[in-house]
């Protein structure tokens, strides 16, 4: 039994050890350039060795993008756990500043998973529940505001929800009844708008166009907030999408 601990143990400090190579990799040459035998020769380890841990370079990069994901969903959900119940915009408006601090803090896993496709590689069905965290955490906010009275469904009632997947907006919690609704269509503009505003700043695509991309980020965000139903907060100048 003790022996079984001590080899579960030391695999499992082995595969974080792997793991954490292959993100260095990762910043230094790219995910289309993950090798596994180049992250065993850093490990001073044979190849074979390393493919009993991972027997595929895809199998590493899927635990690299779990990880990110993962990584990043926790942020944002702790952010927006931190902040009281009852204040629907600053929950909102704390879930996408944290994504934003994520990518800009680890812009290397952030292209992993937001960025060009990696040559040959098809992700697995389990990193979909983790590249949803963020997605679902700003679709919580919008549910309480519904169950709350504070977010009309039927307004701005355009039948946009008839576009989306079917069963979609129960699955992230807006058990929608209005049939002619736009809201869970608009939480996924702001989501989607979320990650294209990260994104091409990350990336420069904003390079001699936005010079305060703080301010303009969160700009942003509260007419995001505005589109999708949150109320505007006493003090706080109004945002209009």
């Amino acid at each position: 039994m003790v022996a079984a601990g001590t080899r579960a143990r030391v695999r499992a400090e082995l595969t974080r050890e792997i793991v954490d190579v292959a993100r260095r990799h990762l910043a230094s040459e790219g995910a289309s350039a993950l090798s596994l035998r180049a992250v065993a020769r850093e490990l001073g380890m044979a190849s074979s060795a390393v493919y009993r841990y991972f027997p595929s370079r895809d199998e590493l990069l899927t635990t690299l993008i779990v990880d990110a994901y993962d990584a990043l969903g926790a942020d944002a959900e702790e952010a927006e756990r931190a902040v009281p119940r009852t204040d629907l915009r600053a929950r909102f408006r704390s879930v996408c500043t944290a994504t934003r601090e994520w990518a800009l803090a680890h812009p290397h896993e952030y292209a992993l998973v937001y960025g060009s496709p990696v040559p040959g590689y098809a992700a697995p069905e389990s990193t979909i529940g983790p590249a949803a965290r963020v997605g679902e955490a700003l679709s919580r906010v919008i549910a309480d505001g519904v169950d709350s009275g504070v977010v009309d469904p039927a307004a701005d009632a355009t039948g946009a929800d008839a576009t989306l997947t079917p069963g979609l907006a129960v699955s992230v919690g807006l058990p929608i009844e209005e049939p002619n609704s736009s809201l869970a269509a608009r939480v996924v503009l702001a989501w989607t708008t979320l990650f294209g505003l990260i994104s091409f700043e990350l990336f420069g695509h904003t390079n001699n166009v936005v010079d305060d991309r703080t301010r303009y980020f969160d700009d942003a965000v509260e007419r995001l907030a505005t589109m999708v139903g949150l109320p505007q907060e006493e003090g706080r100048p109004a945002a209009t999408p």
